[in-house]
């Protein structure tokens, strides 16, 4: 019989490792708690109501229905038994010749998970999903709101994290007050909502040069958003932030400050690093364990460079994925593993309409060609033609009319309102 490889995660990693893998003669299950890849950098989008959830989604099995050698499972992973080579799964277990674990990162709230109902992060569907719901309907809470004091605390929307995430779910904030439904209510006037993006660092986009950060910032209060760096958040509730001892209402508080492992890595019982990540041997496998790999936000690769890991992109994740394909294969043939090295192809975060940072080896970029070139990269890296044509339609039309379509609607109110019919 075939040798089996599984694969826990549909995200990059596990999607890229799965492709590869159909061309070895293995037999390989796929494991995911949902049934669909998620083209995570575009979730924001969702959040925002640029896009719709179908756009950035596919079905794994759809995605991987050429290659017979591949089954999915919808399932949830409750452990990894790394000795008996069994993947314990809440309603059974998966036997394995090699593993390659890819289940990426949750949210991070340093300690205080008490905070996520209060601000929802972004890493799920259901996620931005929420952050949508919440932002909708704080604009229509606002429209009906008679209380001057609690209308402003309706439109404000406070950020948390001032990375990539929180710099585009900034940008998109005040694109949607300033020029999506700038003139879309009659009692309200939207271009007067507070967009604040609170971050601790000393500068926004941290992994990306200090002039264009310094460039990220101007664009965003050229935008109409208020930054504030050097803030760490120390407390939340559902209607309100405390920076020290400065309480700032809100009813639509996003986090984007930080991630963490999965709680897999944990049962894993190997080295892990602070952020829980497992520190991996330099062919992405586990320490004492050749035949597990791990890749992706669950790992920590630090054999490259200057011995700091590997940022949590989706650059990564996919060399990783090929990799360690590669290797477990070598690994059940009895071969030498190759060492994995990434190759940097650059880094870009965009702000709003036409504006965007990016860095390309050598090379600086901002404005509209950075912008140009965040476009053609998320188009490229979108599973499924009609998929691409689809958000390059949108992103074209959104581009022309600052209208972003049927998607700014929302379901009833979630949230008490303050607010009578006059």
């Amino acid at each position: 019989m075939e040798p089996h490889v599984a694969i826990v995660g549909g995200g990059f990693g596990g999607l890229y490792a799965a492709r590869t893998l159909a061309h070895y003669p293995v037999r390989v299950t796929l494991v995911d708690r949902r049934n669909h890849h998620l083209f995570q950098p575009l979730l924001y989008q969702v959040a925002t109501a640029a896009l719709s959830p179908a756009d950035i989604a596919t079905p794994l099995r759809h995605v991987l229905s050429k290659h017979r050698n591949i089954t999915v499972f919808m399932a949830e992973v409750d452990r990894v038994d790394l000795e008996s080579r069994k993947v314990i799964l809440t309603d059974g277990a998966l036997d394995y010749d090699a593993l390659i674990l890819a289940a990426g990162a949750s949210h991070s709230y340093f300690g205080h998970d008490d905070w996520e109902l209060a601000a929802p992060g972004l890493k799920t569907l259901e996620d931005a999903l929420e952050m949508r719901r919440r932002v909708l309907l704080a604009y229509e809470a606002a429209e009906r709101c008679t209380d001057a004091t609690e209308r402003r605390a309706l439109l404000t929307f406070i950020v948390i994290g001032g990375g990539p995430t929180g710099v585009e779910l900034a940008g998109a904030l005040a694109e949607i007050s300033r020029k999506t439904i700038a003139s879309d209510f009659r009692v309200i006037d939207p271009t007067q909502a507070r967009i604040l993006l609170l971050e601790g660092g000393p500068r926004l986009l941290a992994t990306f040069p200090e002039a264009l950060s310094r460039k990220a910032e101007n664009q965003l209060r050229r935008l109409g958003v208020e930054v504030r760096t050097n803030t760490l958040v120390t407390n939340l509730s559902p209607d309100a932030v405390w920076v020290g001892g400065e309480q700032i209402r809100s009813r639509a508080i996003l986090w984007a400050a930080g991630v963490a492992a999965s709680p897999l890595a944990r049962s894993l019982g190997v080295k892990i690093d602070r952020a829980g990540r497992v520190l991996v041997e330099p062919d992405l496998s586990v320490p004492g364990h050749p035949e597990a790999f791990v890749i992706g936000d669950l790992a920590a690769f630090v054999h490259q460079d200057n011995g700091d890991p590997l940022p949590g992109l989706a650059p990564v994740a996919i060399q990783q994925g090929r990799t360690a394909a590669r290797n477990a294969w070598r690994r059940l043939t009895g071969c030498p593993t190759e060492r994995f090295r990434y190759r940097d192809k650059g880094n870009i975060a965009t702000i709003g309409r036409a504006s965007a940072v990016a860095v390309i080896r050598r090379f600086q970029l901002s404005g509209f060609i950075a912008w140009l070139g965040w476009l053609l990269v998320h188009i490229f890296f979108l599973i499924g033609f009609r998929n691409r044509f689809v958000v390059l339609f949108e992103w074209a039309w959104a581009y022309v009319t600052h209208q972003r379509g049927a998607r700014l609607i929302t379901g009833r109110p979630g949230f008490p309102i303050r607010a009578k019919r006059e």
